[in-house]
């Protein structure tokens, strides 16, 4: 069965490049509307205008880490039901824990495949048929 994730709006927050594109070609080849942010501060501001239905947010970013931002994201009613992931290069318990205790909802490790990746999206967000 072809998933159908046409119009579904997914952000990617993540200081790397190489990251941001492949998280935005995996996602637009499913039909995704992908929106990308280089860090936390830049992330906030496109939130509130875009409304993204899934947040990735990469953990270790300059002034924001992942960590703040998906807390400042939580901490906001008007988006606190919006699933945040976090994304990490290092799998640890450490790192699981404390993405739980600021409010996220998953934990990818990178490099992510694009069944992971699309199999979150299928896990939290609810796809349109």
């Amino acid at each position: 069965m072809e998933d159908n994730f046409d119009g579904l709006k997914v952000m990617v927050i993540d200081d790397s490049k190489t990251i941001r594109r492949t998280a935005e070609t995996l996602l637009q080849k499913a039909g995704c509307t992908v929106i990308t942010a280089t860090d936390g501060f830049d992330a906030l501001a496109k939130i509130a205008d875009t409304n993204p239905d899934i947040i990735f947010v990469d953990i270790m970013m300059p002034r924001l880490d992942g960590y703040q931002t998906c807390a400042l994201i939580k901490n906001n009613s008007a988006f606190k039901a919006t699933p945040v992931i976090m994304l990490s290069s290092k799998d640890g318990l450490f790192d699981k824990a404390k993405g739980r205790i600021v409010g996220s909802d998953e934990y990818l490790t990178k490099p992510f495949s694009k069944e992971e990746l699309l199999g979150t999206i299928r896990q939290y967000v609810r796809v349109k048929v």
